[in-house]
């Protein structure tokens, strides 16, 4: 199934698939892909943490920002202690509206890092003025000076952020029209599962609206 351009469509109808996509993916690691003694949560915070990524602190005023306390993430603990693990982000329109939104997204994402949380971004929405290397482009600049520089062609981007002393990323430059692919997520520094972005994503999109499929195109 192709990537969808969801900047067709309003930011109510990506948050309903987002929350698709998120129990498609919450379901696969809980029924095999995730080693007996780790579990995944679907999470809207994390304990310890508060909310695992930062949103404009002010009064929404925008369709984009009334969803952006109602979106979960994928929480990964390990079940000895209920500790976290790692955590997989899809970013949504929300962690780019402001540029406190997008501050508070990255400076989250550094300090689960360096808490020794291992990340999985997924970003299907294109640069934007204030991001205009994608959200790890945002990320990896505060990270190290060498910078990152999208692909003109392929401007979203799959992240796996193993965490440690040396930061890595490992990434996946993706466009619109093409297909997604499996990506890692890391449990431990050398240790990671794939993840099944696509089929998840196709389960996910199969329970949108016809009304807003056909928008979205095939």
């Amino acid at each position: 199934m192709p990537i969808h351009d969801w900047t067709r469509v309003g930011a109510g109808i990506f948050h309903d698939f987002h929350h698709e996509w998120v129990s498609a993916l919450k379901r696969a690691l809980n029924t095999g892909l995730l080693p007996g003694d780790y579990y995944a949560l679907a999470e809207r915070a994390v304990l310890g943490f508060g909310p695992v990524f930062l949103t404009d602190r002010f009064t929404a005023t925008t369709e984009i920002e009334r969803y952006a306390d109602k979106r979960s993430r994928i929480v990964i603990r390990h079940a000895s202690s209920d500790r976290v693990a790692a955590i997989l982000e899809i970013v949504s329109p929300a962690n780019k509206t402001t540029q406190n939104a997008l501050r508070s997204f990255v400076a989250k994402a550094l300090e689960l890092l360096d808490a020794g949380v291992h990340l999985l971004v997924v970003d299907l929405f294109p640069p934007g003025p204030r991001d205009p290397q994608g959200v790890h482009g945002a990320i990896w600049s505060e990270i190290t000076e060498g910078g990152f520089e999208l692909p003109r062609e392929e401007p979203l981007t799959l992240v796996a952020y193993p965490a440690g002393e040396v930061k890595k990323a490992y990434v996946e430059p993706v466009a619109t029209g093409g297909t997604l692919p499996d990506m890692p997520l890391f449990l431990a520094p050398d240790h990671y599962i794939l993840v099944p972005l696509e089929a998840s994503y196709q389960d996910a999109f199969e329970a949108v609206p016809k009304r807003w499929q056909e928008e979205l195109g095939p």
